[in-house]
């Protein structure tokens, strides 16, 4: 029996984790057909919603846990806030932005949010994508001849890609904190390091290597692309649509009271870092926002989720910003531990601008993390419960939160809850219908819900008889369960029964009109 209950429990999380297991994508340039679709498609859900108000009631501790990190990192300010879908739940600061005017951090100060600002210049890129004026295919020298001329490693290395750009596979050198330095120089520089031969570190495409150079290379495809510089192109393009109007490239068009300034600490004092103007190198990393615009930002993030028929009117399509949030080139951490100290493995791979990580626990989250001289900053988003979290500090290559601590108390003490996956009309009709067959066997019913391989992958007289054992043992049927989905075409149930339980579980063909083709029915005993 044992043997029968792990052969389905393995079934049923052997397609679970296929169901939830990263793809890699390969769109097409453009992607603008009508398609037909289900009309009555059920999104998932979420149950007993309390998710904004759990998490308002512990803004306090939330505070409490930022002022004492600060203090014990020897932080300036901190700004730090907490989205639920389109609403900024939870905001506020500690400390200070300049240490001479002794200004207050609030949530409309200024920070520069550093390799942040990669995720948006990954979005200009997939904008102009889905409007057909590249594909992700393209060869960088397309766009920028220049590159026509670099030395690969070998002979028979791939073109480097945009896409390669994108995901950090081009087999540029990671290049901090060089590339945070070059931050200010103009577009000429960009182009003549390129055309002196840049030196490559691996063979483009099968291999990860954070690099700042190839998100420049980003910026200046832009702006070449469409007509006008990168950061007026975001600015038009997702700031503006997005009300991000106190969002900034240049630190001389800051309000000088909203700025935050930029220190490390050094000597036992903190000592103020030089404030870089924008430049070539703002793709990578040269965006200045507020904890209140940037809330705007995660919450277009967190509307991707879940695919659903709703009107999708956002800058960027919903599919895209979830094409962003895909893991490519993912890589085990076998040996991880959890904030408990356990161990738990994880799963992370780059997407395009963002970095995506799956825990032993299940749990997604897509970040980014951001630091420059003066600055640190994180994003952090869990696509499946719709929140988001976000801080900026002003303190050189600081981690600007306790996030163990922030997490434990959100999944932890608040034990906020995902998504649930609503039973599709099918399940809920096959549902029935299987029942009704393990119990009496007719063979008209059975021939108007079974696949044709059913009864090929297993003779019927001993499928029947396996069946009638089952319940036989477990006694008469005191109550059927909730069918639990794994998607819209699988899913399992049980029946409390007077001696135990029976575990039922179906998966159906992509047929039009989807028959059973997979059916385990096992027993466990009081």
């Amino acid at each position: 029996m044992k043997k029968a209950l792990y052969i389905f429990f393995t079934f049923i999380f052997t397609f679970v984790f296929i169901s939830c297991n990263y793809q890699n994508t390969n769109q097409a340039t453009t992607d603008n057909t009508n398609h037909s679709f289900v009309e009555n498609y059920k999104a998932p859900k979420f149950k007993n919603d309390k998710r904004a108000e759990k998490i308002k009631s512990v803004a306090p501790k939330l505070l409490k846990l930022m002022e004492d990190y600060a203090k014990k990192k020897k932080i300036p300010g901190i700004s730090f806030g907490i989205v639920v879908d389109n609403e900024l739940v939870v905001s506020s600061s500690t400390g200070i932005i300049n240490i001479d005017s002794k200004s207050p951090a609030k949530t409309s100060s200024s920070f520069r949010i550093a390799s942040m600002t990669k995720s948006f210049t990954a979005m200009g890129i997939l904008k102009l994508r889905d409007e057909g004026k590249l594909s992700l295919e393209d060869p960088v020298s397309k766009f920028i001849p220049e590159m026509n001329g670099i030395t690969y490693l070998t002979a028979d290395a791939p073109t480097i890609t945009i896409k390669n750009l994108l995901t950090m596979t081009a087999g540029f050198p990671e290049d901090n904190p060089w590339g945070d330095r070059q931050l200010h120089q103009p577009a000429t520089m960009l182009l003549d390091l390129i055309k002196d031969d840049l030196s490559l570190s691996n063979v483009p495409s099968y291999g990860y290597e954070y690099s700042n150079t190839g998100y420049a290379m980003l910026g200046e495809i832009i702006s070449r692309v469409s007509g006008t510089s990168y950061q007026s192109y975001l600015k038009s393009n997702v700031f503006e649509p997005l009300g991000m109007h106190e969002t900034y490239w240049e630190i001389d068009n800051v309000p000088k009271e909203q700025l935050a300034i930029g220190y490390r600490w050094e000597k036992e004092q903190w000592r103020l870092e030089p404030m870089l103007h924008d430049g070539s190198y703002g793709a990578m990393g040269g965006l200045i926002t507020s904890i209140d615009d940037f809330s705007k930002y995660v919450s277009l993030h967190l509307s991707a989720w879940p695919p659903r028929n709703d009107k999708d009117n956002g800058p960027v399509k919903r599919s895209s910003l979830r094409e962003m949030q895909t893991p490519q080139f993912s890589r085990l951490y076998a040996n991880s531990k959890n904030i408990q100290g356990d161990p738990c493995a994880r799963i992370n791979g780059y997407g395009y601008g963002l970095s995506i990580t799956k825990e032993c626990d299940e749990l997604v989250r897509v970040s980014h993390g951001g630091a420059l001289p003066g600055f640190g900053s994180n994003y952090m988003f869990f696509p499946e419960y719709g929140v988001g979290i976000m801080a900026f500090c002003n303190l050189t290559y600081t981690t600007p939160w306790p996030l163990s601590k922030i997490r434990s108390l959100l999944f932890d003490e608040l034990e906020i809850q995902p998504r649930a996956l609503p039973v599709s009309d099918i399940l809920i009709k096959r549902k029935a219908q299987v029942i009704e067959m393990v119990q009496n066997w007719d063979e008209e019913l059975e021939a108007s819900i079974l696949a044709e391989n059913f009864y090929l992958d297993l003779d019927r007289k001993d499928r029947i008889e396996a069946v009638q054992k089952v319940f036989n043992e477990a006694g008469d049927i005191l109550k059927v369960g909730e069918l639990n989905p794994s998607n819209q075409l699988r899913g399992y149930f049980y029946i409390e029964t007077k001696n135990g339980r029976i575990g039922i579980a179906f998966t159906l063909t992509p047929e039009r009109d989807p028959k059973v083709q997979k059916l385990q029915v096992v027993f466990q005993k009081k």
